[in-house]
């Protein structure tokens, strides 16, 4: 092709990108056809620099906000501009696996991978037994858009340890702009606690997953203050990072999250002092039989508790075990009924992905129900990530979600056991007791299907297991040779 057929073809391209553009507004007044040159070149960035890509996506998380809020009359809802860029991640890294046959097959061996697999596929099985197949066809595919880009090729980009530090702080940075936008906000209500649960939209729907994301990196803001083989520059921005995430924390009045990071700090001791997996599973059983066991005396005790969440922080961290008159701990135990009942109903398949709050209505009994309950469906999920399984997959697929925290937690151990570098074992213990909040929070909460919670925890997986697979054994480098980016 000439270089003379070169500029006629781009101004014939042009000349009919305007028309259609023109077309577009004066027809239907939809301006939507201007993202056009802007997708274009975003999918070619991310097509010659899968890495730039994630990592810029990474970026945009916590500032990402729904397409609703400009376009409220559409039967469909996308954050943006996160979503499409994984969506976009996701297709280009499939694609170049097809051209180029190029992945470390020992990623593919490794057993959380494998459980993964297991994990995917059995949703697909529940997708085809849904009892609404496009609801979970679509929260199949948002599952597929996180663990593909973060997971699978987030070990790619794990190799490199500096690019853990860069996820990390690509993430936090931007979110603590948010959380001063929304402190400063808040500040215009003398921080009413019962501003506190919507003061963060659109960025995100509440407070209780803004609470979680802000708990799953403190971990690492803490690990990074102490570390003395970092930076001092990098030392004092965690430091300042973490003073406001610390009030963010605190102003949240998420006391799930509060509790979360106290299994957190149970978590580095575990680590700290090589405490045995098999005496931590042993208490967990213990523990889990001894609620069973004895939930009635619990009940009985709690239903003692009178004090309601409150801006009083004292009286607001009693109100956790009220379970008498707290609308928010009674709504909670509402829709744990209605997922063991829909579960009951539904034992082998379940429901269908995603479809707990269009179907948990009808399994609502009066005597439990609340004055913040709805059967519109819009009022949150299952408000557990393992009961909503349950009720969504069924037994197999609750099962197996728990075995991939059970082996994100055995790898996070033995990782951190075998490791001598300084750098990498904060990385490790910073990441798992991360997902340890996560796991605690998944108790009271499910948030795996919204981007700000699922990439945190597919991206500290990826470091975990990227950190077992390239730097222990026999693979290990050199620890002088590890360094954080600065």
């Amino acid at each position: 092709m000439t270089r003379k057929t070169k500029i006629i073809l781009f101004y014939a391209i042009a000349a009919i990108f305007i028309i259609i553009d023109c077309f577009m507004i004066v027809k239907f007044q939809n301006y939507m056809f201007n993202l056009l040159p802007l997708a274009l070149i975003v999918v070619a960035g991310i097509f010659f620099s899968l890495d730039k890509a994630l990592l810029f996506s990474v970026l945009c998380i916590p500032l990402s906000v729904p397409l609703k809020i400009f376009y409220p009359h559409l039967p469909f809802n996308i954050d943006i501009p996160t979503e499409p860029l994984f969506v976009a991640i996701l297709l280009i890294f499939l694609l170049k696996l097809l051209l180029e046959h190029k992945y470390d097959k020992q990623v593919l061996k490794h057993p959380l991978s494998i459980m993964i697999f297991i994990y995917l596929l059995w949703h697909l099985v529940t997708v085809c037994t849904s009892t609404m197949p496009l609801v979970s066809l679509k929260c199949f595919i948002a599952s597929l858009w996180f663990i593909g880009p973060f997971f699978f090729l987030g070990i790619m980009l794990f190799k490199e340890p500096k690019n853990m530090y860069r996820f990390m702080y690509l993430y936090m940075i931007p979110f603590a702009g948010l959380i001063i936008f929304t402190l400063i906000k808040h500040s215009a209500y003398n921080f009413d606690q019962h501003i506190a649960n919507g003061i963060m939209t659109p960025f995100f729907n509440d407070h209780t997953s803004y609470g979680a994301a802000i708990a799953m990196f403190m971990p690492f803001l803490i690990g990074s203050i102490l570390s003395k083989e970092l930076s001092l520059k990098q030392r004092i921005l965690s430091l300042v990072l973490l003073a406001i995430f610390v009030v963010g924390l605190i102003f949240s009045y998420t006391r799930a999250a509060w509790v979360s990071l106290v299994g957190a700090l149970a978590m580095y001791f575990i680590l700290r002092f090589r405490i045995s997996n098999k005496l931590v599973f042993a208490v967990a059983i213990i523990g889990i039989v001894g609620i069973t066991l004895f939930q009635t005396q619990i009940f009985v005790k709690m239903e003692s508790n009178k004090v309601e969440s409150s801006t009083d922080f004292s009286k607001h961290i009693k109100s956790i075990s009220n379970i008498t008159s707290d609308a928010s701990n009674l709504e909670r135990i509402n829709r744990w009924h209605c997922a063991v009942r829909m579960f009951k109903e539904k034992p082998i398949f379940g429901w269908g992905p995603g479809t707990y709050q269009f179907k948990y209505a009808p399994f609502q009994h009066s005597d439990e129900k609340t004055i913040i309950s709805t059967n519109a469906g819009d009022g949150g999920n299952a408000h557990s990530e393992y009961l909503g399984s349950l009720a969504e997959s069924g037994l197999l697929g609750m099962l197996n979600y728990v075995l991939i925290c059970i082996l994100i937690y055995l790898a996070g151990t033995r990782t951190y056991h075998k490791l001598e570098d300084k750098k990498l074992k904060m990385i490790v213990s910073a990441a798992l007791c991360g997902l340890v909040t996560y796991f605690i929070h998944g108790a009271l909460n499910n948030f795996l299907d919204i981007d700000k919670i699922a990439v945190p925890f597919w991206g500290f997986a990826a470091m975990i297991v990227a950190i077992e697979l390239y730097y222990t054994g026999k693979n290990d480098e050199k620890p002088s040779e590890v360094q954080p980016e600065k």
